[in-house]
């Protein structure tokens, strides 16, 4: 190429246009937000793939492209959302204080945990799933992974020594107290009682043996 030669024209900005498989992207996440929402508020019954489709402005067919069934479109759902908010309320380590203050803050993140959209949502679809064995199959190993998944983040964040087997049990009513608060909060505003008794329960747990 000669100093008189043109430069090749670089191809021009695509203002606007986002690459197909992000667009499919946000379509899957808007979806499965939706979903969540929709359980939540509906239950297990009213909530169709067509009110789903509908909240967020597609098609029943638009929303069958990524998810064929009701029945997977609900636990893919389930199993999205209770990641995300097992990452923003117990993965955060960086805003956990030191000393007691940590088990108060964890207890508060674990109530949390279990009174969130999602816990709801899943309330109604584990009380669909109880008279519907094959659905009930599909359920327990996903109830198992949250399940685990909370119980693993609080030793990490509480460095306890679940050899122990005092401390291991605490752990565990923790999460059992966590969720049967959970329930208490689906018909009426139990906020108030629930910050009493974890400010109890954070007390308990400062006895665990740590590592």
């Amino acid at each position: 190429m000669t100093a008189a030669d043109p430069a090749p024209a670089s191809p021009a900005p695509q203002h606007g246009h986002a690459p197909k498989q992000d667009r499919s992207r946000v379509t899957r996440e808007r979806i499965l937000e939706s979903t969540i929402e929709a359980l939540a508020e509906r239950g297990w019954q009213a909530t169709t793939t067509t009110v789903v489709a509908e909240r967020i402005g597609i098609s029943r067919g638009a929303l069958q492209h990524h998810f064929r069934t009701r029945e997977d479109l609900f636990l893919t759902a389930l199993d999205a959302m209770f990641e995300r908010n097992l990452q923003l309320t117990m993965r955060d380590e960086e805003r956990l204080p030191d000393g007691d203050e940590r088990f108060d803050v964890l207890v508060a993140r674990i109530m949390d945990y279990y009174t969130s959209d999602a816990f709801t949502a899943a309330l109604h679809v584990w009380t669909a799933a109880a008279g519907e064995p094959a659905l009930r199959d599909r359920i327990l190993p996903l109830e198992a992974k949250f399940a685990r998944g909370v119980f693993e983040q609080a030793v990490e964040l509480l460095d306890a020594d679940i050899s122990d087997e005092r401390t291991r049990r605490l752990i565990q009513l923790t999460l059992d107290l966590a969720r049967g608060l959970g329930l208490a909060d689906v018909l009426t505003d139990d906020s108030a009682r629930r910050a009493r008794i974890a400010k109890f329960w954070a007390g308990e747990l400062r006895s665990i043996k740590r590592r």
